[in-house]
């Protein structure tokens, strides 16, 4: 089956930083776009950012650019969302997923995180920010 591994979530106090890390388990990431969402409670699962292979195209949601940062290690085929100073909005479950058409791999991400046309996804890795 194909999917990911997300981990790496917890909790953390306001300001605090934390590394997500999203494994492909079934495949190689590759040919692949691969973004990162998150949903918290009561609210939509939103896109956070994407990247292509290389880090030649990359997307990130408004307000999260400077604090977030996506990076992938395809020797592992996993990505990584490193983030920092975060804050109580940024909690939520963080999944990841890859970006496909008609079930064809998408290289690259296009600012797209719309969430139809990602596929693969993982169970989710919880981001609580309290003090």
């Amino acid at each position: 089956q194909l999917q990911f591994v997300e981990s790496g979530g917890g909790l953390v106090r306001p300001g605090g930083s934390l590394r997500l890390s999203c494994a492909a388990s079934g495949f190689t990431l590759d040919a692949y776009a691969v973004g990162w969402f998150r949903q918290a409670p009561g609210k939509e699962r939103e896109g956070v950012s994407c990247n292509s292979r290389g880090d030649e195209d990359i997307y990130y949601l408004k307000g999260i650019k400077g604090r977030f940062t996506i990076s992938r290690d395809s020797d592992k085929d996993t990505v990584y969302l490193s983030m920092s100073n975060l804050n109580p909005e940024d909690s939520g479950v963080y999944y990841c997923a890859a970006r496909t058409k008609f079930q064809r791999p998408v290289a690259y991400c296009s600012g797209n995180v719309d969430l139809d046309d990602y596929d693969y996804w993982g169970q989710g890795t919880q981001v609580t920010v309290s003090s």
